[in-house]
């Protein structure tokens, strides 16, 4: 990092061929995304309620109406409640550049205002995401001319075909562990099994750690620098209790139809076969709210509307990809500041 500001002209200069690396990119996936015959959308930032994930942190702000009544908002983490909503309302293939928020999160990979590219095809499988994923990188680096996709020392071949590893392959193949074996049959994760596996590879256990947190910690330091080394790999069939938001699979209740997108180490993408049970729905959201308070002494509300509406939202596949990192591995930029044309201060 530099004390000099973005704003100065040498500093800019040396910015600006990345900066129109982006606005080739976008453009480029604008007009693939009409081709296939999708609605590009723009949904409002500004929610009653900014997502109900335990770990995602919101900007919250005071609504003041024309009485001076006062309400709490908070600026979206994700515009995925509104887009369902579109879906609800009958639209069937819609797709978002969608400026969003997120607190607590800065680094070379996190901003706290950063650009989710999310799109959703209704009466798709989300293996359907999987092709689009693929095209999306092949298209980036088109874009930019570049042959690979670079992060620090790690490189991935965007042309190549996806390796598909489920979570339960990964942890066994980076980790020794057998992952279902921590699931009861029902899907209720066992802490204990977890911790005892945990301790057996080294892996730090604290006496107040769930079985998430322990999932979590392994897959940060064990799984996930593994991931899209030499060709992109899709990581699929997240364990449910990992999966807030998507459909359980018909073959196993204790996955369900989650993958993330990773290349050169680095998330790039987060997708689901969506969930459309609202009591279902409901449950989970309270569940991640109770361990919201319990880590953070604080919750979200529930956006009531989303709920109402998501019974008459159709089967469909949905997903979120971070369109600023995709520009940081297409460009081999070391910081998503690099990428952004006015970065946060």
């Amino acid at each position: 990092m530099t004390d000099t500001p973005w704003w100065t002209p040498d500093r800019h200069a040396d910015r600006r061929p990345v900066l129109l690396a982006r606005n080739r990119i976008q453009a480029a996936l604008r007009g693939w995304f009409a081709a296939e015959d999708f609605v590009e959308v723009d949904p409002a930032a500004l929610q009653i309620s900014p997502g109900n994930e335990a770990h995602l942190h919101a900007f919250a702000t005071q609504a003041i109406g024309n009485a001076g009544e006062t309400r709490q908002m908070y600026l979206h983490t994700s515009p995925e409640f509104a887009m369902k909503k579109l879906l609800a309302a009958g639209e069937t293939r819609i797709a978002a550049f969608a400026h969003v928020w997120r607190n607590r999160e800065r680094g070379a990979l996190h901003s706290p205002e950063f650009t989710m590219l999310e799109w959703y095809r209704a009466g798709a499988p989300y293996e359907r995401l999987m092709a689009d994923c693929a095209e999306i990188m092949r298209l980036a680096a088109a874009a930019t001319g570049a042959s690979a996709f670079r992060f620090r020392d790690r490189t991935c071949d965007p042309f190549a075909p996806l390796e598909r590893l489920s979570v339960a392959e990964a942890f066994d193949r980076y980790a020794g562990i057998d992952l279902l074996a921590t699931l009861h049959p029902d899907g209720q994760p066992d802490r204990e099994a977890m911790a005892t596996a945990a301790r057996r590879i080294g892996t730090r256990v604290a006496e107040d750690d769930t079985w998430s947190d322990l999932l979590s910690r392994i897959l940060v330091e064990r799984v996930e620098p593994r991931l899209g080394l030499g060709r992109p790999t899709v990581l699929d069939r997240y364990p449910a209790v990992e999966a807030a938001l998507a459909r359980r699979t018909p073959d196993d209740a204790r996955v369900a139809e989650r993958f993330e997108l990773y290349a050169c180490g680095v998330e790039l993408a987060n997708g689901f076969g969506e969930l459309t049970d609202a009591v279902e729905q409901r449950r989970r959201f309270i569940a991640e709210m109770d361990e919201k308070q319990r880590v953070y002494g604080e919750r979200y509300p529930l956006d009531e509307d989303f709920l109402e509406a998501l019974p008459h939202m159709p089967p469909a596949s949905g997903i979120a990809l971070g369109f600023d990192r995709l520009v940081m591995l297409a460009t081999g930029a070391p910081r998503i500041d690099m990428v952004v044309w006015t970065p946060v201060p």
